[in-house]
């Protein structure tokens, strides 16, 4: 009994004993993590030269196939190769000793000669990094198909054969289709910064052949990463979107869609769709959307801003007089988004018009007004384009002719004449074109272009500011640019101003009002600045609500329509602006106003209108901005192809487009070692592992010998 005491004694301290030593070894333990993943993440920044800013072509597909590009699961490594001429291919693809090379291309070389010429020998190249450059190039650059939308317009073998697939006029002879090939390896844009001279310099230094002479390690090597998930065609990638095997399903590709902005000069219940009885309505389009063979870059400066900034400006410009003296007919402005990829946007209006759920149906629609690609006129010309085969119905032939004859009228005392075509020339691609396939309506396509398009950089990186000559003279600041009236801005205002007369006519106003129907420059000056330069100026700040703040940059918003998710910022935009250029300041309150409603009993605006809370100017000597209620009929509606409701993944009547989705996109330069290196640190690595377990072993086993203490006897008594 007197042991028992002293044995729980000295067996409690020998416990605390061993628990002080245990919790160092836990402290050193976590600051050896902290150590070994500081000098882990030192070490990656040593190795590895990020690139910052880099823009990946993306897969697309639709009915039949897949277009675009893509990366192996862990990223494409390749040595860097600058090609200097389409000569040195044979480099590339043949002679040079270190494949695969991940080749570097100025944009001259960025041809379809040289990237087929790269696709045929994909088992030699890793990928491909464009340079993109900082002033357009001299010659012409349209990665688009020559026939724009050949398979979804209006023109078919039951609608005229012997006009479909452009057989009588090649509209963009320039294109060369890439944006429409099928890569099996990443092709990245670069901007031509630090980076691309980084990238040069390494090349330089390591990887150009002298004189012949094989370089010699170690290599300067690319890596790109742009894992696509989606693949085959569309159909396909739906299809295991449905298949739920996991309580968070992943998602494999994206309808590409967004959706359509439009207006009205009498405001319409938009809660009760289908036919409103005694309504007749002209309806102004034009087109959101752009695209590029990079998704992020899509300026379409020529393809889709001259156009919509010009039917904004029209709309502006028609504001006041439809107050005072109302045309007979409403005005229903439309700007469709997706119009690219087979008319996504316009489809999408015409199958709600046709199946009562839009605001109004096709029985109320009198005509159509299209505002395409005005913005590069070499001379005083705009080109009317309209449709021969429904001109043939002598009742819509009439009407197109009295449109035409309200636009030659309307270009009374401006700088801009209206012509026609020959009368057997069909349909430019357009919006117009899908109301066609549902039923003969007039209407007018208004162009830049008689017959193939004038631009050089249709749907490619360079339609942008430079190409459309909105330029500034040197050392103004942005908000001196902003209000700088350019030649552009003043050749547009007059479009717009034609624009605005002519459909007041078609709408049915007296003639006597058209002399006070006048564009404003400067707003189209502010912006064609803010679509082509940045969207973050002072005023676009003013006609946004204050949590789209972050949405605005210092570069021109990409016109790429983007997968279904949420509005794009172009659409949000275009909303702000129409409802700021179109609609009226109310006097309510912001809660009132975020409610859709000009008090708490009012139940009924929120049916013919919509109100924005936007945030206003700064006033002098303040801080805070003053923000009011605008009152607009400007709205959103869906703009995804009815293929996607109806579930017809192989539709030829609506537009099948989806986009995959991707890992994060990135790319990486480094220094990569010889084979042999490689090799012989492999086997150092494997030698001194089987060392340390051999020293292991021995040392676990003589344990009791190289370790032994004179520790007191664990049943010591005292």
């Amino acid at each position: 009994m007197s042991t028992l005491p002293v044995v729980f004694s000295l067996s409690a301290p020998r416990t605390r004993k061993m628990d002080l030593p245990s919790n160092k070894w836990i402290v050193h333990l976590l600051v050896c993590c902290f150590v070994v993943g500081v000098n882990c993440n030192s070490v990656d920044k040593k190795i590895y030269v990020k690139l910052n800013y880099t823009v990946s072509c993306v897969r697309l597909l639709n009915a039949t196939h897949q277009i675009g590009c893509q990366s192996s699961l862990s990223g494409n490594v390749g040595v860097l190769h600058v090609l200097e001429s389409e000569d040195n291919l044979d480099w590339v693809l043949s002679s040079g000793p270190n494949p695969p090379y991940m080749v570097i291309l100025e944009s001259p070389l960025f041809t379809r000669s040289v990237m087929m010429k790269l696709k045929s020998g994909s088992s030699r190249v890793a990928g491909v990094a464009v340079v993109a450059p900082n002033t357009n190039p001299a010659g012409a650059f349209s990665p688009h198909t020559t026939c724009p939308n050949e398979n979804s317009g209006v023109y078919s073998e039951t609608y005229d054969p012997a006009m479909a697939n452009c057989n009588k006029t090649v509209w963009n002879p320039l294109g060369n289709g890439l944006s429409y090939e099928e890569f099996d390896f990443p092709i990245f844009s670069l901007k031509d910064d630090n980076d691309t001279q980084v990238i040069r310099q390494c090349y330089l230094d390591h990887n150009r052949a002298v004189n012949g002479s094989r370089p010699r390690y170690p290599l300067c090597a690319m890596q790109l990463y742009s894992l696509m998930f989606a693949v085959t065609d569309t159909a396909t990638c739906m299809r295991r979107n449905d298949i739920n095997l996991s309580i968070n399903p992943e998602m494999v590709c994206d309808p590409l869609g967004d959706y359509n902005v439009w207006a009205s000069t009498r405001p319409l219940n938009n809660t009760a769709k289908g036919h409103k009885m005694w309504e007749s309505a002209v309806v102004a389009a034009a087109r959101l959307d752009s695209r590029s063979f990079f998704f992020d870059i899509a300026p379409g400066a020529q393809s889709g801003v001259s156009g919509f900034v010009a039917l904004l400006a029209a709309a502006h410009a028609l504001r006041d007089v439809v107050q005072e003296a109302p045309p007979n007919r409403t005005i229903l402005y439309t700007f469709f988004q997706g119009e690219t990829f087979d008319y996504i946007g316009s489809s999408r209006m015409v199958y709600d018009m046709e199946n009562n759920q839009f605001a109004v149906d096709l029985d109320n629609i009198h005509s159509v007004l299209e505002v395409g690609q005005v913005g590069l006129r070499n001379d005083s010309k705009l080109w009317l384009h309209t449709d021969p085969v429904s001109r043939r119905n002598d009742s819509v032939n009439k009407e197109v002719e009295d449109l035409i004859a309200n636009l030659r009228l309307a270009a009374t005392n401006l700088s801009v004449t209206p012509e026609v075509p020959t009368a057997s020339q069909p349909l430019p691609p357009s919006s117009f074109q899908r109301f066609l396939r549902a039923r003969p309506i007039p209407g007018v396509v208004l162009e830049d272009h008689q017959s193939a398009f004038t631009s050089r950089f249709y749907e490619s990186m360079y339609d942008n500011a430079e190409y459309l000559n909105v330029s500034y003279p040197p050392n103004l600041t942005p908000e001196e640019q902003l209000r700088f009236v350019t030649e552009s801005a003043k050749a547009l205002t007059e479009v717009a101003t034609l624009v605005a007369r002519a459909l007041y006519r078609q709408a049915g106003g007296a003639e006597t009002q058209l002399v006070n129907i006048n564009a404003d420059s400067q707003t189209v000056t502010q912006m064609l600045y803010g679509f082509l330069v940045r969207t973050n100026n002072s005023w676009f700040q003013q006609l946004i609500p204050s949590d789209f703040m972050s949405h605005l940059t210092n570069r021109p918003p990409n016109l790429y329509v983007g997968a279904v998710q949420q509005s794009s910022e172009p659409t949000v935009l275009v909303q702000f602006l129409m409802a700021n250029l179109t609609g009226s300041t109310v006097n309510v309150t912001q809660e009132n106003c975020q409610n859709q409603r000009e008090d708490e009993n009012d139940k009924e605006s929120r049916h013919m209108y919509i109100y924005m809370w936007v945030q206003g100017a700064v006033p002098p000597n303040s801080t805070q901005r003053q923000g009011f209620c605008v009152r607009s009929t400007a709205r959103l509606s869906k703009a995804v192809s009815p293929a996607f409701d109806l579930r017809e993944f192989t539709s030829k009547d609506y537009s099948t487009w989806t986009e995959s989705r991707w890992k994060p996109i990135s790319g990486r330069i480094f220094l990569v070692a010889s084979h042999e290196l490689e090799m012989l640190t492999l086997g150092v690595g494997v030698g001194v592992l089987l060392t340390s377990l051999l020293l292991t072993y021995v040392i676990s086993a003589k344990a009791d010998i190289l370790f032994s203490s004179g520790r007191e006897p664990t049943n010591a008594t005292y």
